[in-house]
């Protein structure tokens, strides 16, 4: 008996109500700042107010024009985890005099016109397959650009940044998308090579050096660079990028071991010869020695972080009623710290639950999408933002040693906003494309991107209904015709 086939629904709706919850969460914030700060309710807060509720709504506007399959949480979730962070970097403000929230809004603004932006030009996400090799150019560039001399600017003993008219911007953190642009492309296409040419030592089948080439020098010189640049935390992330995506693309557990290795002689190494490295290691073993926590670079703003979350317990003293201004950087290295301290442990839990969500629609998309380079693409941004909180918040808890990233979204930081808002942008285009019905009449020319792509063979509504399987079981009295890449790969001794 057949099944009638339904078109998904776009959800769009349900985006719309959640993103309303999510501004009442972030707009409650502000207000309870507000009102336990006793400040007035100006001209300043109502604009404040309706520039950060316009932003998202615009962006679920397009998403309605031009993405109308994308996942509906995502949006939301990132509204709420935006919207907090402004308030507590908001409430840091008053506490210290400064002006920190309007420019974060600023750059909020910039980043979700950025996401915008890669919604209405970058219809498909697979184009950029194209550009595999030309992101590797693009990563090493924006790697090299705080060595530059005149440019590169140094802050608390890393040299992560570079001047631009109105302040700094640290490259790096939009090297994470173009260094996971490359690795989708690269495993996306070499995946077979890498599986099985090569030697077999024991369990663990090498792959040939000339195939694995490109990725150990992206690597190697990705870590390398940020070595010389003093960062420990970009150097774990592109490191974990690196060994998660290869892990997805091929399943070994053999690239984890070789990977841990790797990272075990990197921090022996770091720890021997970088006396920044050895700094942070220092204060994060001996954090209460007094010797440690005096000393200039020492420990201090682990400590006061630490009495921090102390303080706020489980429910926290209450927005507006703690002291996070003590700590150094609580709007952006320890703004975990400052929303411990007055939302309590319950509150950072449901941060980090919202965390949890997001990441894991981002995997889902990966799991949805009918590419390879969607799905490698789609894990390795949301394993970049798993890593990310992971650092920063084992660092203010004091389970690693404390590192400069930011946490995604919250803390003070226009780089990492900008960022993160375009790892937003392409999860909701691949989640998209792994949503939206596939086309069920003849493919067109101009209906997809010219090169550079997996082309899926159009399903009708009956191969949609009934599946892969059920498809094939249906035609099996018919012999398949080998495609011309397919007798290519049997002809080089690999399968496609």
């Amino acid at each position: 008996m057949s099944q009638l086939y339904t078109a998904p629904r776009s959800r769009r709706n349900t985006e719309l109500v959640l993103l309303v919850l999510a501004l009442a969460i972030a707009i409650g914030a502000d207000m309870l700042v507000t009102i336990n700060l006793s400040q007035p309710f100006g001209a300043a807060w109502f604009t404040r107010v309706v520039v950060f509720s316009a932003l998202p709504l615009v962006m679920h506007v397009v998403l309605r024009l031009r993405a109308k399959y994308a996942d509906p949480v995502i949006l939301p979730v990132v509204t709420a985890l935006n919207g907090l962070g402004l308030a507590m970097i908001q409430r840091l403000d008053i506490a210290n005099g400064d002006d920190a929230a309007t420019r974060q809004l600023v750059w909020m603004a910039i980043a979700v016109a950025a996401a915008v932006v890669v919604l209405v030009v970058l219809r498909d996400h697979r184009v950029l397959r194209r550009y595999t090799y030309i992101s590797f150019v693009v990563s090493v560039v924006l790697l090299v650009l705080p060595l530059v001399p005149g440019l590169g600017q140094e802050i608390n003993g890393s040299r992560v940044w570079i001047r631009i008219g109105f302040g700094s911007f640290q490259p790096g953190e939009i090297a994470k998308i173009t260094l996971a642009v490359f690795f989708a492309g690269y495993l996306s296409t070499n995946r077979d090579l890498i599986l099985l040419a090569g030697k077999k030592i024991g369990p663990v089948q090498l792959p040939r050096a000339r195939d694995l080439a490109p990725m150990v020098v992206a690597w190697l010189l990705g870590l390398g660079i940020l070595v010389v640049q003093s960062d420990i935390g970009m150097s774990v992330m592109f490191f974990t990028l690196f060994m998660v995506m290869i892990y997805v693309a091929t399943s070994r557990s053999s690239w984890i071991l070789i990977g841990l290795v790797l990272v075990a002689a990197g921090a022996v190494f770091a720890y021997t010869f970088i006396g920044h490295v050895q700094a942070r290691v220092d204060g994060w073993r001996n954090a209460f020695d007094p010797e440690v926590f005096n000393a200039a670079g020492g420990s201090w703003q682990i400590v006061q972080g630490l009495f921090g979350l102390a303080n706020g317990g489980l429910f926290g003293t209450g927005l507006g009623l703690g002291r996070p201004d003590l700590v150094t950087y609580a709007n952006s290295d320890m703004i975990v710290a400052a929303l411990g301290e007055e939302i309590g442990l319950i509150g950072v839990v449901a941060i980090v639950l919202l965390y949890v969500i997001l990441v894991s629609r981002g995997m889902r998309a990966a799991l949805g999408t009918r590419d390879a380079f969607g799905k490698l693409l789609a894990c390795g941004l949301a394993f970049a933002v798993a890593v990310q909180c992971f650092v920063i918040m084992g660092g203010v808890t004091r389970l690693i040693p404390l590192t400069g990233l930011t946490t995604p979204f919250m803390s003070a930081g226009g780089s990492s906003l900008l960022a993160n808002w375009i790892i937003v942008a392409l999860l909701l285009l691949i989640s998209n494309a792994a949503r939206r019905p596939a086309p069920s009449g003849p493919i067109r020319e101009g209906d997809l991107p010219s090169s550079g792509i997996d082309v899926v063979e159009p399903r009708t509504a009956a191969t949609s209904a009934i599946g892969t399987e059920g498809a094939t079981a249906a035609g099996a009295g018919t012999p398949a015709r080998p495609t011309a890449r397919a007798g290519r790969a049997r002809q080089g001794g690999s399968t496609s």
